[in-house]
């Protein structure tokens, strides 16, 4: 292959991975793995020599490596795209070599890519190379061409063959890279040549996929299941089933003898079902699950590799009476594993606590979490052990903000397992036990160590209690050879020697005495004797007794061997130092002779005694009649004689290694010695010019462990009482001597006990001091109330206890203890007399109260003021049933259950919901729901409940209490249904349905259609023991209007929407500062509304109204539902007594929000129905919000505006967006409402009321106009659009028109389109165009307006729009910077953005959403960040040349302004500039030139290092002349 083609193809080649080199400091490079690199016999030699290639950029290819540089090699080349885009392909990357000579290695390398799987309909990559060739000419044909696959030859090779013909023909030598060479393997062609690839798509892998599917799997998450099956044929039985097999099991195979046949049924997880019938042998497709049948004449078999995307069911259809068997095996997947839970809350928020982990039993079909009764039940599971670690660690704060003092005998460092020693071994020898005892402990910080809970400890491993010893073998017996016969004729003894021998195979003690063999026997001599023998015992013959009295004199010879040193020979010289010599000789006693044999000396143990020894014995004297002066000289010369021969230099070991670990060395120690004596002596009595030279060695060479690495002691956190002082505690470890930096490791890499992180400081009593607690709540929650807190003299001793003292104790004046609060006016609030007597003596009769109107004042008196202050909220109920007992008692009274026609609408989760029977219930799923059956004269606990007409059973999800209510946890759409409770004769019914997704309703099974029939039919009809019923209740009466409601759902976030429904769509939903506790208290958790109120709703919408009137009628009922439920919910929590019964007439019942007043919150304006109500004196009622339309006259006109808020609103009026001007005929009447007396056209107009509060601002508007002429009036609908409030109208013009088509048109109104709006917000205008037109459509023309008097009033050409006010965004300053630094400038800080109008006035944020709000989050600068890496300068060079140079430098994270050091991770949010770097990579010259490479030359050379020959390679110039 040239490396044309290769830059050519444009084919992606395999992925191969990458190493990086980087320089040790041993010289040799380490290659620190990314990823796996491919051995390199795997892929072809092609280098790439092409002249004609285009220079690379430079900017693709990557830094050079040391190895690129020392090869010659241009970096690697960026990656080529990828061959494919899907199943699987490759991509290469090349680089250059930049040497006139060949470079070794390769210049290619690959990796995959794509490994994803291709759609269904991408089609073969073999057959779409074959397919390329169809529009060329094979011997002179075209040909459409089908791949060839698995062939045993080659199969990277494109192999095709013409469709209809055997022909084999080889289009191309190689397919192109990525192309698999086996179906069935995963294995792809690269370059021609096959590569292995594994499970996990990389190059080389032999990964593969378990039993189970999983790659690299060990099995553990499926099991085998084997079974068999024998058809058991019964009379009208023509199936049965053989096995069920799961979802996503593998290798099924089952195989059938007999008459009769397979056939295979399934139901997906969502219940769908399908069948497969199998007749003839091949391939079947079922739920994406491809099966092999096979069948022969009494045999079939089924083969599924998996996994099946369904249950599977396999059934037998009988064909004979004969029997069948059905063997069967397939791979189940463990669907219930153990999942290890995160870690549980901290068990205390401060002061150093613990926290575990658990373990969970997961539905891995479900996804969802199960009894760990299900994991148990596969024996391969194994629960996890829960893991401890400490938490909170930090000292607790104080009230007063200070760090409060951690106690000091509440602190515990982490559990841990402390053991016993080990007891001593069983046995000595041949294999024995020892044990110990382990046990969780816990040591305090004065180290007492107390035993705790065994769990403490589990996040580590247990250590064993029990452990082998002495597994060495027993010492046994070895006898020798025997000796010849003591006679050499008759009978006599031999004796040979026996030794214990051990299992270091030397001669020692410890063999049993009892079991030793003997060591002489009788041996007889066949040669007969022909002298008497002797009559002395062999062994006592005179010669051996003699030598064993003289052994025994002179040194004491036993039957093992051992040194015999002889007597010392005379001193060599009879003056002076001499010598004397000795024999020493490895003897042993022979027992049978009693002789002494000589041995080799390695036959004894020990060190072999020495043969010499030096002697002095006098000074040796001169000869009488010499001079002094050679009496002198020879005297001298006798001591220097006496210094050289009696004493001498001698090493005497190695002083202690200067290093623990990691490589140190050691001195040879050199002593004077005495020869004789063997005694060291003084060094002057040695002769200094023979001391020997300096000896050096390297020890301690290991690399060092992990050891604890600790900081300093912090300042004390406390000035008295006791505090703590901290460091910081790491397990380290330098990779090796000359490493300059330390890797931090886990702490259970090093040993154990971790040195403590704390210890108490300033162990002294604090002098005493007041201490405050929190203010208590305020005693009143408005008129001025009193709130108080406790306030103690204690005094912190030095042992961390608090001792409280008497306030005299403490010096200084004491704080207050109470302060007055609340102190604005309450509210005016309904007050409630006592219940009068019932209106009857006996039977059922009333009660009745009397309600005021009273308000608190600041003295906690309470005053009674006008009720039209109490009119915003809800008034008591005044009125209640009452029963006395029956006038006759010889009549018992009928059972009655007091239901309720409510239906109940889940708006928001919660928790549990409360119903009553009698109505209808719309519930989100998961919700805890309450069925209540209120019943009179009837014994709870014999309520009877039935669903769809059959008693009701319990379930594990769902119950009949012994009170006879019904009690569903987690409502499913399962549980919806017609649910019917039966006290005695009475009954009731109540409906439960289950909203879904997107707002729909779940259907229940039993309400479906089956088989093309009803079952149980959905127009209410029911069977009960009766006989069929029709039930009272219908089921789907509701459903269109709650959907409905639901729709609106999104969008309705809290009371402003129903109140100003215009303006929904313009809620600003990307502000943070929404009231979210007002969203919450407005819209209740269940919406409750009457049924004769949704009826009035469905008749109206039933009536054929448009759209956006049916759409505001949904939201007007939202409106109602929303301000009358109240934010507890209490109907559903506490249904009241009131509630209507079967058997009497309806009581109103009202839920009381009296209690939410006191709160505050923005004002909410109560939108009523549009029902007008019109009394006898011809006074018509309508609340606002709704268009008015006054047909006829009336006396008086009154416009009803109510509002809720706390503080109470203002209410204040316009029209047309100008404030409403008062006179005697228009006026506000004292509850806020407007009244017009004798209304006229000269009242036309939008009439808006605003409630208004510091906390906000809202408003309700209707459209007044008094019907006038023949012409039909045009009421706007009471939804403002963008333009102003959008008219519903058909103009007169467009009425004409279709009634006058054809024939001569009467003249008529035509109006255009409105105008923009002149101002976007404040009250613009809109104009448009009203012209008089007649004739028929397609030849009108204007005409003049008075012609047109009789088509009505002229529409209006002006109208206001906008009528909102202006308001724009406001900021407020921006708050402090706080936040981790974890990049420059990304800590956070806020500010407070809102909508206000011009006056300054805060206003609802919707006011503001078509301008741009200001941002209320930016980045910026902490403390933190204010740290940086500061650097040092760099040491000099460790060589002068070649590539082992480099130098360091100290790297360490200061403070921008104080430089003070910090622990570097804080600095790591910025790169770590490099602490070291190679230097003076430089030829070291040509291969004569001598000199040094390395600054440590002088040390080798002193060190005699020189001659070895790696450092004289280095050393070159110092190491020349040795």
């Amino acid at each position: 292959m040239t490396g044309t083609w290769l830059w050519t193809t444009g084919l992606l080649l395999f992925a191969v991975f990458v190493k990086v080199a980087v320089w040790a400091n041993n010289g040799e490079a380490v290659f620190i793995r990314e990823f796996t690199l491919i051995r390199r016999d795997h892929l072809p030699e092609e280098p790439l020599h092409d002249s004609s290639q285009k220079p690379e950029d430079p900017s693709s290819r990557t830094a050079r490596s040391e190895e690129d540089r020392d090869t010659l090699w241009d970096a690697w080349g960026s990656w080529s795209e990828c061959s494919r885009t899907c199943g699987g392909g490759a991509s290469y990357s090349l680089r250059r070599c930049l040497s006139s000579k060949t470079c070794e290695g390769q210049n290619i390398k690959y990796r995959t890519c794509s490994n994803v799987d291709c759609p269904p309909d991408a089609g073969d990559f073999r057959a779409q190379q074959c397919s390329a060739h169809a529009d060329v000419r094979y011997q002179g044909q075209y040909h459409e061409w089908l791949p060839v696959y698995n062939d045993p030859d080659n199969p990277c090779a494109l192999k095709c063959k013409p469709m209809g013909s055997g022909l084999l023909v080889e289009l191309a030598p190689k397919v192109l890279d990525g192309t698999r060479c086996y179906t069935e393997s995963l294995d792809m062609c690269i370059s021609g040549v096959c590569q292995i690839v594994g499970c996990d798509h990389e190059l080389g892998s032999t990964a593969k996929e378990d039993n189970c599917g999983v790659c690299n799997g060990d099995g553990s998450s499926c099991r085998l299941v084997r079974g068999h099956y024998k058809s058991q044929h019964v009379s009208e039985k023509t199936e049965d089933t053989v096995v069920i097999i799961p979802y996503k099991s593998r290798h099924v195979r089952l195989v059938l003898k007999g008459p009769d046949h397979l056939y295979v049924e399934s139901k997906t997880l969502q219940g769908v079902k399908g069948e497969l019938v199998l007749d003839v042998s091949g391939q079947y497709h079922l739920e994406n699950t491809t099966l092999d049948y096979q069948k022969v004449s009494d045999k079939e078999v089924l083969r599924i590799t998996g996994p099946l995307e369904a249950d599977f069911t396999v059934k037998v259809q009988f064909a004979s009476d004969a029997d069948s068997v059905v063997q069967y095996i397939y791979y189940q997947p463990i669907i219930h594993r153990w999942r290890e839970t995160d870690f549980f809350p901290c068990s205390v928020t401060c002061g150093g606590g613990y926290q575990l982990t658990s373990a969970e039993c997961f539905d891995m079909r479900s996804g969802r979490v199960v009894v760990d009764q299900y994991c148990h039940y596969y024996p391969e599971n194994v629960k996890p052990k829960p893991k401890l670690q400490e938490c909170n660690m930090e000292p607790c704060l104080d009230s007063d903000g200070y760090k409060q003092i951690m106690p000091y005998d509440l602190y515990h460092p982490l559990p841990r397992w402390e053991s016993s020693p080990w007891t001593a071994c069983s046995t000595s020898c041949g294999g024995g036990i020892q044990s110990r005892s382990v046990s969780c402990v816990e040591e305090d910080m004065q180290g007492i160590i107390t035993p705790t809970e065994e769990w403490k400890c589990l996040y580590s491993p247990k250590t064993a209690i029990l452990q082998p010893c002495n597994t060495f073998d027993c010492p046994t017996w070895l006898a020798q050879e025997w000796s010849p016969c003591t006679v050499t004729c008759g009978q006599g003894l031999r004796y040979r020697v026996v030794l214990c021998i051990d299992h270091r195979g030397l001669h020692a003690g410890g063999c049993n005495p009892t079991t030793k063999p003997h060591i002489k026997e009788e041996c007889l001599v066949t040669v007969p004797c022909y002298k008497s023998i002797d009559t002395l015992p062999v062994e006592a013959k005179p010669v051996w007794h003699k030598q064993a009295i003289e052994l025994e004199e002179e040194v004491t010879v036993t039957e093992e061997p051992t040194f015999i040193p002889d007597p010392w020979q005379p001193c060599s010289r009879t003056c002076g130092a001499g010598t004397q010599q000795r024999t020493v000789k490895c003897q042993v006693l022979l027992s049978f002779s009693q002789s002494v044999a000589d041995l080799p000396d390695d036959e004894c143990e020990g060190v072999k005694p020495g043969t010499s020894q030096p002697c002095y014995r006098t000074p040796c004297t001169g000869v009488s009649g010499q001079g002094e002066g050679k009496k002198e000289e020879e005297e001298e010369e006798g001591r220097t004689l006496q210094r050289e021969e009696l004493h001498d230099w001698e090493y005497e070991g190695f002083t202690e290694c200067s290093e623990s670990c990691g490589g140190g060395v050691q001195e040879a120690v050199v002593i004077c010695l005495n020869k004789q004596t063997r005694e060291a002596a003084d060094q002057s009595l040695c002769v200094s010019s023979r001391r020997p030279p300096q000896l050096l060695q390297d020890c301690r060479t290991q690399p060092c462990p992990p050891r604890w690495d600790t900081g300093g002691w912090s300042s004390c956190s406390a000035t008295c009482g006791v505090g703590l002082m901290t460091r910081t505690v790491a397990c380290t470890r330098r990779p090796s001597r000359d490493s300059n930096r330390t890797a931090v490791l886990r702490d259970e890499d090093c040993q154990s006990p971790k040195p403590s992180p704390v210890q108490a400081c300033n162990r002294f009593d604090c002098a005493p001091m007041w201490d405050t607690q929190d203010w208590e709540q305020c005693s009143q929650s408005c008129g001025g109330g009193v709130q108080r807190r406790q306030v103690l003299c204690k005094q912190r001793l030095s042992d961390g206890s608090v001792l409280e003292l008497p306030d005299t104790f403490c010096p200084s004046k004491r704080p207050t203890n109470q302060q007055p609060c609340r102190k604005q006016d309450c509210p005016p609030q309904w007050v409630t007399t006592d219940w009068s007597q019932c209106s009857v003596t006996s039977g059922k009769g009333i009660q009745t109260q009397q309600t005021v109107c009273r308000k608190k004042g600041e003295n906690g008196r309470y005053w009674t003021i006008d009720p039209k202050n109490c009119s915003l909220l809800a008034r008591p109920i005044r009125i209640r049933p009452c029963s006395v007992r029956h006038c006759d008692n010889s009549i018992k009274p009928d059972p009655t259950i007091l239901a309720q026609r409510k239906v109940y609408i889940q708006w928001r989760k919660g928790k549990k919901v409360q119903l009553v029977v009698g109505g209808y219930a719309y519930l989100l799923p998961w919700t805890t729901v309450v069925l209540r059956c209120p019943a009179r004269h009837f014994r709870k606990g014999h309520i009877r409940w039935l669903k769809e007409g059959k008693p009701l059973v319990n379930l594990p999800h769902l119950s009949i209490t012994s009170l006879g209510y019904v009690k569903i946890q987690q409502v499913r759409p399962a549980d919806a249904g017609i649910y019917t409770c039966i006290a005695g004769q009475a009954r009731e019914h109540f409906v439960l349905q289950v909203i879904g997704s997107k707002h729909k309703l779940f259907v229940p099974q039993s309400w479906l259609f089956e088989r093309g029939q009803q079952k149980v039919g959905r127009p209410d009809v029911t069977s009960t023991r009766d006989g069929v019923k029709e039930l009272p209740i219908s089921l789907n009466q509701y459903d269109n209007i709650v959907e409905r409601l639901l729709e609106l759902k999104g969008s309705v976030q809290d009371e402003k929407y129903i109140a100003d429904k215009p303006h929904s769509s313009e809620k600003n939903r990307s502000t943070l500062e929404d009231d979210r506790a007002a969203s919450e208290i407005s819209i209740p958790v269940v919406l409750i509304a009457d049924t004769h109120r949704l009826d009035e709703i469905t008749q109206s919408l039933a009536e054929g109204l448009g759209e956006p009137r049916r759409e505001q009628l949904i939201a007007q009922l939202l409106s109602e539902l929303s301000m009358t439920q109240g934010e507890t919910n209490e109907s559903t929590l506490h249904p009241p007594e009131s509630a209507e019964s079967t058997t009497q007439g309806p009581l109103l019942y009202k839920p009381n929000i009296k209690g939410h007043t006191s709160r505050a919150r923005n004002p909410v304006m109560i939108q009523q129905s549009k029902k007008v109500v019109v009394s006898l004196q011809s006074e018509m009622i309508v609340y606002v919000g709704t268009p008015i339309l006054l047909q006829k006259p009336v006396a008086t006109l009154v416009l009803r505006c109510e509002a809720l808020g706390n503080p109470e609103p203002s209410l204040t009026w316009t029209k047309n967006g100008k404030e409403l001007l008062y006179n005697s005929r228009v006026g506000r009447l004292p509850s806020g409402s407007l009244r017009i007396q004798s209304p006229g056209k000269g009242d036309e107009g939008l009439y808006t009321c605003t409630a208004r509060s510091h906390l906000g601002r809202t408003s309700l508007s209707s459209w007044l106009q008094i019907a006038g002429g023949k012409g039909r009036s045009c009421v706007p609908d009471s939804s403002m659009g963008a333009n102003g409030p959008t008219c519903s109208e058909r103009s007169n013009s467009s009425q004409s028109a279709q009634l006058c088509q054809g024939q001569i048109c009467p003249p008529r109104w035509r109006v255009d389109a409105w105008s923009s709006c002149s101002a976007t917000c404040g009250s613009g205008s809109q104009t448009r165009s009203v012209r008089c037109i007649k004739g028929h459509e397609g030849r009108s023309r204007e005409a003049e307006s008075q012609q047109c008097l009789g088509a009505g009033r002229k529409p209006s050409g002006t109208r206001l729009c906008n009528l909102h006010p202006c308001a724009r965004w406001a900021t407020m300053s921006w708050g402090l910077c706080n936040g981790q630094c974890a990049g420059p400038s990304l800590a956070t800080q806020h500010r407070h953005v809102h909508c206000q109008d011009t006056n300054g006035t805060k206003v609802p944020h919707r006011m503001c959403s078509g301008l741009q709000r200001p941002s209320s989050l930016k980045n910026c600068s902490t403390e933190a960040c204010a740290l940086h890496w500061r650097v040092g300068p760099w040491t000099q060079c460790t060589a002068t040349c070649g590539r082992h140079g480099f130098q360091s430098r100290q790297v360490t994270c200061v403070h921008h302004r104080t430089g003070k050091a910090t622990r570097e991770h804080h600095c790591m949010w910025r790169t770590r500039p490099p602490s070291w770097q190679r230097c003076n990579i430089l030829s070291c010259g040509t291969a004569g030139e001598c000199r040094d490479s390395t600054r440590y030359c002088e040390k080798v050379r002193q060190l005699e290092l020189c001659p070895l020959p790696q450092f004289k390679s280095r050393c070159c110039y110092s190491c020349r002349n040795t």
